[in-house]
Formats: C-alpha cells, sequence, structure tokens
C-alpha cells in the first residue's frame, strides 16, 4: 500500500522530493532502499543516531558523567551541523574502540555508523531543506493508531482494526472523500434487473450497480431483498456526500 501510495503522489506531485527517513533497523531499509520504492535521500532519523553516538562515548566514560555529557554534546553537534561530520564521528569513535579493544559495545556502534554513513549527511539533507527526523510520523502513529484503538477496554482482530484505520488514515490526511471513492468501487457489481410494468411486458435489462442498502424482508416473506438505485447509479459514494464531515469523522 505504501508503495502505490508512494508512487501515485510522485506521478500527481513530480516536482516533490522523495526523502526516507527511519532508524536504522535492518527491515527498515531492506524495504525503503529496494526497488519497490522510487530513488530518493536516504537518512537515518537524528534522534536514533544521537542516542547511538551516546552510547558509546557512556561506554568508555561512563553514563551520566560531566566527561560523556561534554563529549556527547560536541560530536553530536559535528554530526549533524558540519560538512562530512558523520566521518569525523567515525574517526572519534574509532580511535576510542583502538585505546579499549575490550569495548565490544563500542565496536558495535562503531559498525552501526560505518554502516549507515551515506544517509547520515545531515548538513547536507538541511541545505537541501529535506527533513532529518522521523518524529512527525511517529506522532502520526499515536494520533492516528493509539489514540484511536488503544482506549481502555478494547481489542482488535487485524481485520477490525484495518477497518478502522483505513477510513480514519483518510480522514486525517483530507482525503476522506477520494479514499471513500476506492472504498465504494468494491461494492460495485453488474446486476440483471427484471422491471415489470402494470399490464406490459417484462423488460429484461443489465446494468452495472452499487449496492444502497440491504432491506429485511417482511415477516410474511422469507427472504431478503437486495435494494439498488440503478437509474442514477449512486450507492457509497453518493452517501459520502449526504453526510457533513463532522458526522462522518466523529465514527473514526
Amino acid at each position: 500500500m505504501l508503495t502505490a501510495e508512494t508512487s501515485a503522489i510522485l506521478a500527481r506531485r513530480p516536482d516533490l522530493k522523495l526523502v526516507k527517513v527511519a532508524d536504522g533497523a535492518a527491515d527498515n531499509w531492506a524495504y525503503l532502499s529496494s526497488d519497490a520504492l522510487p530513488s530518493g535521500e536516504e537518512a537515518v532519523d537524528f534522534f536514533h543516531a544521537s542516542e547511538h553516538l551516546h552510547a558509546a562515548i557512556a561506554t568508555v566514560y561512563g553514563d551520566g558523567t560531566h566527561e560523556t555529557q561534554f563529549r556527547y554534546a560536541t560530536l553530536r553537534d559535528t554530526l549533524r551541523d558540519e560538512d562530512g561530520g558523520i566521518d569525523k564521528i567515525i574517526r572519534a569513535l574509532k580511535h576510542l574502540a583502538s585505546k579499549h579493544p575490550r569495548k565490544t559495545s563500542l565496536a558495535t556502534e562503531l559498525a552501526y555508523f560505518r554502516r549507515h554513513r551515506k544517509r547520515m549527511r545531515y548538513m547536507e539533507l538541511q541545505s537541501k531543506g529535506f527533513m532529518s527526523g522521523s518524529g512527525v510520523v511517529e506522532a502520526a502513529c499515536k494520533t492516528l493508531v493509539t489514540q484511536r484503538l488503544k482506549q481502555s477496554g478494547m481489542r482488535w482482530s487485524v481485520s477490525g482494526a484495518q477497518a478502522i484505520l483505513t477510513p480514519r488514515g483518510g480522514d486525517q490526511s483530507d482525503r476522506f472523500h477520494d479514499a471513500w471513492a476506492l472504498i465504494a468501487a468494491t461494492f460495485e457489481v453488474e446486476v440483471t434487473v427484471l422491471a415489470k410494468t402494470s399490464g406490459r411486458r417484462v423488460v429484461l435489462s443489465s446494468a452495472s450497480a452499487r449496492p444502497t442498502s440491504l432491506a429485511r424482508s417482511r415477516r410474511s416473506s422469507a427472504r431478503s431483498r437486495l435494494s439498488f438505485d440503478v437509474a442514477t447509479n449512486s450507492g457509497p459514494s453518493a452517501l459520502s456526500h449526504s453526510r457533513s464531515r463532522r458526522s462522518s469523522s466523529s465514527c473514526l
């Protein structure tokens, strides 16, 4: 879905630039760097990179010490604000690793920065006006998912949760009506309608229709009838226009 969404947006707005921002998890970059997405700038979230930098410094100088705080602040600013900052960070950590060869966690952090070197060109990204943090996306996870699905006593199946999140995502991105048109399209069916006028012949016609309601039969009838509006070809898409945005979003 993300692949199709990204491609559709870039097709409509070819002037936009794609920037892929995530933490350093391997599965994130296996997807973001694959051919599934168009090419674009890649960046490890600066906050996550800073956490790894702090962990490396604290390994040598101790967590919470003044020495760690000073060296971390200095190197963090170097990483973010200086041209070639990532290369300076790698050299600094390599020097510390050579002096403390038994600090295996330091070697692990050094390998992390080497692995993501090309994704930590923060000054270059800022000069182009690009984001280097994933905070906006992570905040969206809270407002889109957590606030709706993690209320007291709630339990969801995968299909049930997705049924809520799909229209909620459209609503929060101001594209509810476009999203509803896609949902309504899944209900479109080809039907054959038998129309009978009083005292005249029976007319057989075929038309594309969308179900507007499922009317329960009367007690005297043992079957249910599906009600269609064939003449206007209306359906769920028409319903979306008859309700105000306030009423449609209140349930999402």
